[in-house]
């Protein structure tokens, strides 16, 4: 009545729309009569419904890259940009050229190069359109008469919408609206943020009731993906944790895909995967903080125009594999802290090999990396979460499992068990990093 009232549906649609809700709720009615007629009998998995396709190139060609930078600068007549952001932009349109391309340029480039393939792409949630952390400019401002601008819409004239939002901050509404509007338009790719990871917790039920099981509850299929700022940066119990443990958790028939992606390029690839791969499953991403800026944080030109997302990645600082005595598994920011380490120190004998998609389990390329090491002795599964959270409540009863000869005896280097996700003293998280980084790399 208050869409009839407000003249946004007329009342022939409207009775229309009910007939057709009846309609629904009949058929399912007569197909569950049906089905207690049958014997009894173990439910399905759903995983096969939706096969993962193989071979599948997610590079563009260097062009696109170069016409998605150039977008950044081609303003419009007049249009000023903050002089903080402007930086910003120019610098993308180098990087477009010359390589080093960050965090969120990368990001830009995976949404930007599907509106091109032709699919509307929607990104909402808290602080989203600026970033949380200044990063991603995805609107800009007119400092003098505050119009908008959307470089990510002036691509192309033939291109797809991108559409970006700054939501409430209610997690609930704000991923329950995203997430049925995936469902009810299959063909766009639709993101929800939070500010912090931590943050959607507020959105639990939703998360529980609809994006980990509706596909095997109800058939009823959603490509949401999830932005969850995630790790250990002496930030304080509250704003340090995606809580992975409760996704993985959640994770069963292939249910959803759960990444940790540690470089720009990777994190661009398991986007337009995601875009391009025809199923429609959730993908949960803990995306970083203090590595938007990390200098090391960098992807080079070819890595973008070419390959495909790698859910691990192997060491490429091991010169002699046969002289590898202890393997280190691990995922995200953590990785470049135990490069680093291992270089000061002058360590030889030690990989580091970053899983990048924690679930589905990588099993094989998982084996294949390993299998790199064939004298390692020792394997630990590395984290900065406590014992109890992070990925290895999952992993350490998993992986033993699925590959008992080379990761039964998996060994676990982390912080110890805490009924908080971290310490609320930046100086405690300090002192608990260098003593688990020293664990790790053997004292």
């Amino acid at each position: 009545e208050a869409l009839i009232g407000r003249g946004e549906m007329s009342v022939d649609e409207a009775e229309r729309v009910l007939k057709d809700y009846a309609q629904q709720l009949e058929h399912v009615f007569n197909e569950v009569r049906e089905l207690e007629k049958r014997a009894a009998a173990p439910s399905e998995s759903v995983e096969t419904e939706q096969p993962v396709p193989t071979g599948l190139s997610t590079g563009v060609d260097r062009s696109v890259i170069e016409r998605i930078a150039d977008a950044h600068v081609n303003l419009p007549a007049g249009f000023t940009p903050h002089p903080r952001v402007k930086p910003v932009l120019e610098k993308r349109a180098k990087m477009a050229r010359e390589g080093g391309i960050d965090w969120a340029f990368a990001e830009l480039l995976a949404l930007g190069s599907v509106c091109l393939d032709g699919r509307t792409v929607r990104l909402s949630g808290q602080d989203t359109r600026r970033g949380t952390f200044v990063q991603r400019h995805s609107v800009l401002i007119d400092r003098k008469t505050g119009a908008e601008y959307t470089p990510l819409n002036n691509i192309s004239a033939n291109q797809a919408k991108f559409m970006a939002y700054d939501s409430a901050l209610s997690e609930f509404a704000a991923l329950g609206f995203e997430y049925g509007y995936s469902v009810a338009n299959p063909d766009a790719l639709v993101l929800w943020e939070a500010q912090f990871g931590d943050f959607a917790d507020g959105a639990q039920p939703v998360i529980d009731e609809f994006i980990s099981s509706g596909e095997a509850k109800w058939g009823q299929r959603s490509d949401v993906v999830l932005l969850l700022p995630h790790g250990h940066e002496g930030q304080g119990p509250d704003h340090t944790s995606g809580r992975i443990e409760r996704f993985l958790q959640l994770c069963a028939e292939g249910s959803m895909t759960v990444a940790q992606p540690s470089t720009p390029a990777n994190y661009f690839h398991l986007l337009r995967r995601h875009a391009l791969d025809g199923v429609h499953r959730p993908l949960v991403v803990f995306t970083p903080k203090s590595m938007l800026r990390l200098k090391a944080a960098v992807s080079p030109l070819p890595d973008f125009t070419s390959g495909r997302f790698a859910s691990v990645l192997d060491d490429p600082m091991v010169i002699d594999c046969s002289a590898v005595r202890r393997v280190l598994l691990c995922s995200g920011k953590i990785s470049y802290e135990l490069h680093a380490a291992r270089q000061q120190r002058g360590i030889e004998d030690t990989a580091i090999v970053r899983v990048e998609q924690l679930y589905p389990v990588p099993q094989r390329r998982l084996a294949a990396a390993l299998d790199r090491y064939p004298h390692a002795t020792e394997v630990y599964w590395v984290q900065e979460e406590p014992a109890n959270q992070g990925t290895w409540p999952f992993y350490g009863l998993s992986l033993p499992e699925l590959m008992p000869e080379r990761l039964g005896r998996l060994r676990r280097i982390s912080r110890r068990a805490m009924a908080a996700p971290s310490a609320g003293s930046a100086k405690v998280h300090e002192v608990e990093q260098r003593e688990l980084i020293t664990a790790a790399l053997g004292g």
